[in-house]
């Protein structure tokens, strides 16, 4: 069995108008929601094995906060251009790539692509994945590679505003 978990990066910061779209960082509220969300995994007792983000600022900030609570060295995280602003075949791509070492991994993208992509796994719907959402599913399967043909089970969302 493996674990994905897909996380849409925390809020960030439009405070410089001029900024291109791919530097830009987070704002007060994502530094607060990021760390609480990495802590929330750790209290439903999930360890992630593997990050994998997107190479945008706000993707890849967003991602060292739950690296860093699960004890992931930033030197271990795998970045992806082709998840910024990526369609949901992306996904897959990145997902193809995850050693089968690995069973729970966690990626972390933007939207619209990663609510597109998470209505595509499961008959569980999201109309809109907020900023530092998580959606998790369960894969019944050893190895990544038979991603496409394995069984996926909705396990959790989870998501700052939800209590």
């Amino acid at each position: 069995m493996k674990h994905l978990l897909l996380v849409r990066h925390a809020k960030s910061s439009w405070a410089n108008p001029g900024q291109a779209d791919f530097d830009r960082p987070l704002n007060e509220r994502g530094h607060k929601d990021a760390p609480m969300m990495a802590k929330r995994i750790l209290d439903r007792d999930i360890t992630i094995d593997s990050i994998i983000t997107s190479t945008a600022l706000r993707a890849l900030t967003t991602a060292e906060y739950f690296a860093h609570a699960n004890e992931i060295p930033k030197s271990k995280m795998i970045q992806h251009d082709f998840l910024y602003h990526a369609p949901p075949e992306r996904f897959v791509k990145a997902i193809l790539l995850i050693p089968d070492e690995i069973n729970t991994a966690a990626i972390f993208a933007h939207n619209p692509g990663i609510t597109d992509f998470v209505n595509q796994l499961t008959s569980t719907r999201i109309d809109d994945m907020p900023t530092c959402a998580i959606f998790a599913i369960r894969i019944d399967t050893l190895s990544w590679k038979n991603w496409a043909k394995a069984k996926k089970e909705y396990w959790f969302a989870d998501w700052p505003k939800q209590v």
